[in-house]
């Protein structure tokens, strides 16, 4: 397997192409995110845009519940999560390589075994390789917020995205979102409760769950004052 690239992130998408739901960006990686992507990377990580068939019992070697991480950033909240949660088995997805690496490198240190982290748009790979009702759990935490009314486009929780998303859920399964934009907050409402197969599980925000780990990013939007909004549906049929 290859290592990742990311050339990808710096080429405008093509007209005939998905709109991009994150913002491209360059960071540099540091010597120990080099390392840790130079050796873990081909043990516990694959490239979104590799045409690779994804097999997740093959990944795990084994089979269970998978939960989809979309956009896991630096990776705190996937790997404290999945330590708490053996049972099921995580693909994190993140575009940005630093948060990649960064991943990877809090999963070995772990010794976490139910952890892949997939580098590219997790969009791509829900569209291609995804197999319908195989998710037990999707989440999608501080997706990027895209202010600008004219951006709203790029938002990742709208209603196709939502119906794509819902697709790939085993009945019962769970999307959980969760923003510190209120107006966001409020577009994802709407999004989520006009799909007639999802339920919402509260009447309309939920409280953040005690297995939902507060991130640094979290924490300082809170700090300055931010209103974070959870969401969690549930896929009835």
């Amino acid at each position: 397997m290859s290592l990742p690239s990311d050339a990808f992130r710096l080429e405008a998408a093509r007209p005939h192409e998905p709109l991009r739901t994150y913002h491209p960006r360059r960071s540099a990686l540091g010597p120990e995110r080099e390392e840790d992507l130079r050796t873990l990377f081909p043990v516990l990580g694959f490239s979104v845009h590799e045409d690779e068939a994804f097999d997740a019992a093959a990944m795990f070697g084994r089979t269970a519940p998978l939960v989809l991480e979309i956009g896991s950033g630096m990776g705190e909240t996937t790997a404290a999560m999945a330590a708490a949660d053996p049972s099921r088995d995580y693909i994190a997805v993140e575009a940005h390589l630093p948060g990649v690496a960064s991943l990877l490198g809090l999963v070995n240190r772990a010794g976490l075994t139910n952890v892949r982290v997939g580098h590219g748009d997790a969009l791509d790979l829900v569209r291609r390789s995804i197999p319908t009702d195989a998710l037990d759990a999707i989440h999608v935490f501080f997706p990027d917020p895209w202010p600008k009314a004219r951006h709203h486009k790029r938002r990742l929780v709208q209603p196709s995205h939502v119906a794509l998303l819902r697709s790939r859920l085993a009945v019962g399964g769970v999307l959980h979102c969760a923003t510190d934009w209120v107006d966001y907050a409020d577009a994802m409402l709407e999004a989520l409760s006009a799909d007639p197969f999802l339920a919402n599980t509260a009447d309309a925000f939920v409280d953040r769950p005690a297995h939902r780990p507060v991130t640094k990013f979290e924490q300082r939007g809170l700090d300055l004052g931010h209103e974070v909004r959870d969401l969690v549906f549930r896929r009835v049929r």
